[in-house]
């Protein structure tokens, strides 16, 4: 059943798992403004399946056997145009592969074991355009894989330099880095929502980043923020 009035949410699944695709197709055909569209078993099907069936999130496997989470993040950036979201659904969140599919532009990743209704929020929030972070989860995979010991690594650091951020910037990217939504960072810093949408919108375009999980990462991998 679709909600009166409302246009549902499509849904491509992504996984080498039958099992675990029919798990997903369970929890999210059962909500009246989620539609699963297609399924694929490897990362190599899913741009000719996103070219046809065009969903608004492809909730992505990390680990498959012709082509993982990761090369087939970066082929749909790059090669269809208006890509969708992409929702990296792992089993392990402290994770080489989680982080390195982040980085690639995936929008957030999910924990096969989540509960039900975590696996339809996750949905519904990176549809809406906004990136799903877990700040621990995150700052814990840059400083293991992205920003080494030495707290932050001198290439991403050159790039934050030339990002020129205003002083507000930064705060709004600390704020950020630490999971606060547009409205909670407005509140913080006493501003407006569209203040804040404005400012998280010049973080990004600065930094190269496609969305809040890259600028946040690259925030760590710079050694911008720091762990603690």
């Amino acid at each position: 059943m679709i909600y009166a009035g409302r246009v549902p949410v499509t849904v491509l699944l992504v996984d080498d798992e039958p099992l675990v695709r029919a798990g997903l197709r369970a929890v999210l055909q059962a909500q009246g403004d989620i539609e699963v569209v297609g399924e694929a078993a490897d990362g190599a099907a899913v741009i000719p399946l996103v070219r046809r069936l065009r969903p608004d999130v492809v909730a992505m496997d990390v680990r498959m056997p012709l082509m993982d989470g990761i090369e087939a993040t970066r082929a749909l950036l790059r090669t269809v145009d208006d890509p969708p979201k992409i929702l990296v659904v792992t089993t392990f969140e402290n994770d080489e592969y989680v982080y390195r599919a982040l980085r690639a532009g995936a929008d957030g990743f999910l924990l096969k074991r989540a509960r039900p209704e975590e696996i339809v929020h996750a949905v519904r929030l990176v549809a809406e355009g906004d990136s799903l972070l877990f700040p621990a989860s995150v700052r814990r995979l840059a400083v293991e894989y992205g920003a080494g010991e030495g707290g932050g690594n001198r290439a991403a650091r050159a790039a934050l330099e030339r990002a020129r951020l205003t002083e507000r910037e930064g705060e709004v990217l600390r704020l950020m880095a630490r999971g606060l939504s547009n409205a909670e960072i407005a509140g913080r810093l006493v501003v407006g929502t569209e203040t804040v949408k404005s400012h998280v919108s010049a973080v990004l375009a600065k930094l190269g980043a496609r969305d809040r999980t890259q600028a946040v990462i690259a925030a760590y991998e710079s050694g911008f923020v720091t762990p603690g």
